[in-house]
């Protein structure tokens, strides 16, 4: 969520992004913007988007879908109810797309909510960017001659997210739980772990092969050979501070020790820097301790 910090210092230039198309598979792109990676599936039967970065972008998103095809936008699935993905839902439901999301997605939109890693305050969102279809389990599209299955993976990066898998075009939107060569963020205040992330990552990579493309949430299309790199690299670095927490040690430790070293090369040239990755991951690990420093 490189965005939240844009926004928590000044907002983006928006007039300044430029939407790029990625070609992911037959009938199946990426747009990279500012925000996360919006997946599209063109076809006969209309156009289906999963997450629209932000309000401002979607005159330029709306364009890039319409050099793709002239089909309506039928559905915008949203992967999780952080703003930087569901920013255009309010456009995008006005103009007759139906959002689908996860339950726990429309119950934080339409409430108050605060990211407390980066003391955000977040106002409900209008009703018309709210979610109109909601699923607990998983829900399953049949349209543009593939089958597109969504399913709920529980506290990830949220509690609320969705990877959406493309069966024929053999592709999968992994949202936020999948961050491409950078730490990612996970929100503990709004029901993610790392634990999650490492049991949803572990279970794409179940069901995958090495002819599947993958969209992350931020960063480059990808491979089943990244997205396990991503997980060893999870793995290995919450090895390294759960045995600094057995040890006792306390967070300003945990964070001296450097858990992250051998990975920083590749993994800490994100926005979120080894530092901060680490003390999410030790209160994920270590949840009493950090609740009890918070008070």
């Amino acid at each position: 969520m490189a965005f939240f910090c844009k926004f928590a210092a000044a907002q983006p230039n928006f007039d300044a992004v430029t939407i790029k198309t990625h070609k992911v598979s037959e009938g199946i792109y990426a747009l990279e913007g500012e925000g996360g990676n919006i997946g599209v599936s063109v076809g006969d039967d209309g156009v289906i988007i999963i997450d629209d970065q932000f309000a401002p972008l979607t005159p330029k998103i709306t364009a890039a879908i319409r050099a793709l095809s002239d089909k309506p936008l039928r559905f915008v699935l949203n992967t999780h109810w952080h703003f930087d993905h569901t920013g255009g839902n309010e456009n995008l439901g006005n103009a007759g797309a139906v959002i689908v999301a996860h339950d726990n997605v429309y119950k934080r939109m339409s409430t108050e909510q605060f990211i407390e890693f980066f003391k955000m305050k977040l106002p409900p969102s209008p009703k018309a960017a709210l979610p109109v279809i909601t699923f607990t389990d998983s829900v399953t599209f049949r349209l543009n001659g593939d089958e597109l299955n969504g399913y709920h993976v529980k506290h990830a990066h949220t509690d609320g997210d969705m990877i959406v898998r493309f069966r024929k075009a053999n592709a999968v939107h992994m949202g936020d739980i999948y961050f491409s060569f950078m730490y990612p963020f996970i929100d503990l205040g709004s029901g993610g772990s790392v634990r999650g992330v490492l049991a949803a990552v572990d279970g794409v990579l179940g069901t995958i092969d090495d002819n599947t493309r993958i969209i992350p949430g931020h960063g480059p299309i990808s491979s089943k050979k990244d997205l396990r790199a991503y997980r060893d690299m999870l793995a290995r670095v919450s090895a390294n501070i759960s045995r600094l927490i057995k040890a006792k040690k306390t967070l300003a430790q945990v964070v001296a020790a450097q858990p992250t070293r051998e990975f920083d090369a590749v993994w800490g040239n994100g926005f979120l820097k080894p530092d901060q990755f680490v003390e999410i991951v030790y209160k994920s690990m270590n949840p009493e301790k950090a609740a009890a420093k918070a008070r």
